[in-house]
């Protein structure tokens, strides 16, 4: 069952990238989906796992060719989530690239020189450390401070739910280092592995999301160079962090149209093999209906996502779009996910099946990248202002 016809085509679904999206799938079905169970078992996706990615120029597609990357355009990155999605390898690289465009847009040329090539081949995997056990959507509260001591930073603090926490070797952590409030807000980078200072908490027990590393993270005395701060101006980060959010929220809302297409796919298969009262489930009047609204919900989703990416192609995704699309996507796929799961009757409450995983995967999705409700406040600032 397909859920992408051609009415929901856009001009930057061309031959080519659908020929990249093709190597994306072969990829991901070779290197990473066999080892899926046991990933989901030990907690983490090992950080050496996306070198193959990166020797084929999938992890960040969109890097430009000076720093290691094929120069594509961020449908090519925003594809690869797609594809991720849809055999549920979890959005790891998401964080990865979202650290390296902090990097790329922001950094300077030496920063850029450093960092990029190694992300880009994934000799290093970025994570970025934001939110804070008293801090989390509100980024102006955060607490862990980077003092200046002559050519160093010294870094003080705490973070957690840190995706990336464990398996990471760069992370791009948000610091304050002035004032209260979001001027005294930086980006520091620190390359992690034996750093004297740095230590690596609990990997949390989380709902769903079970191969994904997720981490709390300490800062002792943590001396980084003055030369990590992003941009090497301080007070900076949180405009930083604010002009990425029409991509990130693209980065939330594109796995969701991905998981509500997969999760009626798999529904509509069992529906028809299962046999209740003599017949397939499928021929029941209610599994019916619910499949045309989940049906419906896929299309919509899907054809206001592609709209998403072409205005932001087109440099025209405004932010209160972007907000739109993580918030209202997110809830539809943990609607969809709730509704297949139903018709799978008890068989969907086992864990053995894609759709028990991708149910409590899928309710993250509401939190993460900006808790809905602050996308539904956003939103009203400017539908009211």
């Amino acid at each position: 069952m397909s859920m992408l016809p051609r009415l929901l085509q856009h001009p930057w679904m061309d031959a080519e990238i659908e020929s990249f999206r093709e190597q994306v799938r072969r990829c991901v079905a070779d290197k990473l989906v066999p080892q899926l169970d046991t990933w989901r078992r030990q907690g983490f996706i090992p950080r050496e796992t996306w070198r193959a990615l990166g020797d084929l120029g999938f992890l960040l597609p969109e890097m430009p060719e000076a720093y290691g990357g094929p120069g594509a355009t961020l449908a090519y990155q925003l594809v690869v989530q797609d594809e991720l999605a849809k055999v549920e390898v979890p959005a790891n690289t998401a964080v990865h690239s979202i650290a390296a465009h902090y990097i790329l847009d922001y950094g300077t040329e030496e920063q850029k020189q450093r960092w990029l090539p190694r992300l880009t081949s994934g000799e290093m995997l970025a994570g970025i450390a934001m939110t804070e056990p008293g801090a989390g959507s509100d980024l102006k509260a955060i607490r862990t401070r980077a003092r200046r001591d002559g050519d160093h930073y010294v870094v003080d603090g705490a973070k957690t739910f840190i995706t990336n926490g464990f398996t990471a070797n760069l992370l791009v952590v948000v610091v304050r280092t002035g004032e209260a409030g979001a001027k005294g807000v930086s980006l520091l980078v620190l390359e992690t592995e034996n750093l004297p200072g740095f230590s690596v908490g609990r990997r949390l027990e989380k709902l769903g999301q079970h191969a994904s590393d997720t981490a709390e993270l300490s800062f002792d005395g943590v001396r980084v160079p003055a030369s990590h701060l992003v941009g090497g101006v301080e007070g900076q980060g949180f405009v930083q962090l604010m002009s990425q959010l029409t991509y990130e929220r693209l980065l939330l809302a594109v796995p969701a149209a991905a998981v509500i297409e997969r999760a009626v796919e798999l529904t509509v298969e069992y529906t028809k093999s299962r046999k209740a009262f003599g017949q397939a489930l499928s021929d029941f009047q209610n599994t019916r209906f619910k499949l045309a609204e989940c049906a419906t919900l896929a299309h919509v989703v899907r054809s206001f996502v592609n709209d998403c990416i072409q205005r932001q192609l087109d440099g025209t995704l405004d932010n209160e779009a972007a907000y739109m699309a993580k918030w209202w996507c997110s809830e539809q796929q943990c609607k969809v996910t709730d509704e297949c799961l139903q018709l799978f009757g008890g068989y969907g409450y086992m864990a053995e099946y894609p759709i028990a995983r991708m149910y409590a995967d899928s309710r993250v999705q509401r939190i993460y990248g900006g808790a809905n409700e602050i996308m539904k406040d956003l939103i009203a600032r400017k539908v009211v202002a």
